[in-house]
């Protein structure tokens, strides 16, 4: 798989999604070398924000509403952002295996779980996850982000803080 291909496609969501204002992120859902689904981040404006609508759960909703026939488990998601505690969890419960990103989440990230401590539902799990695949593209677009005084989300952050740095 290609891995530099699809994180493009993520990545043109994530300038789509950041072209409205909202915060960067944007995600590929992969099946047999096509992009099933797509999502990019929305509601992180402080008029209308919520901590729901991630990238990730967005395309996840859009997969499970395809009602096609598929291997969850042969899905791998692009995200040009480590995907947070909650999107990983919902990844994973959803079948879903290989998780690709670009830029690491130094303060939200939830990749680096260990599953083997949780009860067996999680620890049987085997997941791979693949980092920095096209990190300082999606880096750049999380400056520009940071950079802007209209937006405040996250904006004393941590992540802020550590992508403005670099």
């Amino acid at each position: 798989m290609d891995y530099d291909f699809f994180m493009l496609k993520a990545l043109e969501e994530a300038r789509r999604a950041l072209s409205m204002g909202e915060f960067p992120v944007g995600c590929v859902m992969v099946y047999e070398n096509r992009v099933l689904v797509t999502g990019a981040r929305h509601h992180s404006a402080p008029d209308d924000q919520n901590e729901l609508d991630h990238a990730e759960i967005l395309a996840l909703r859009r997969l499970v509403g395809l009602g096609e026939k598929i291997d969850r488990e042969k899905v791998t998601l692009f995200s040009t952002l480590e995907p947070c505690l909650m999107c990983y969890a919902a990844t994973i419960i959803n079948g879903i295996r290989q998780i690709v990103y670009a830029y690491e989440d130094v303060m939200g990230g939830g990749t680096n779980l260990d599953l083997k401590r949780l009860n067996p539902f999680y620890r049987d799990m085997e997941i791979t996850v693949i980092p920095d695949v096209l990190r300082d593209e999606s880096l750049m677009l999380f400056k520009k982000f940071f950079s802007d005084p209209h937006n405040g989300y996250l904006r004393e952050s941590l992540l802020a803080q550590y992508t403005l740095t670099q």
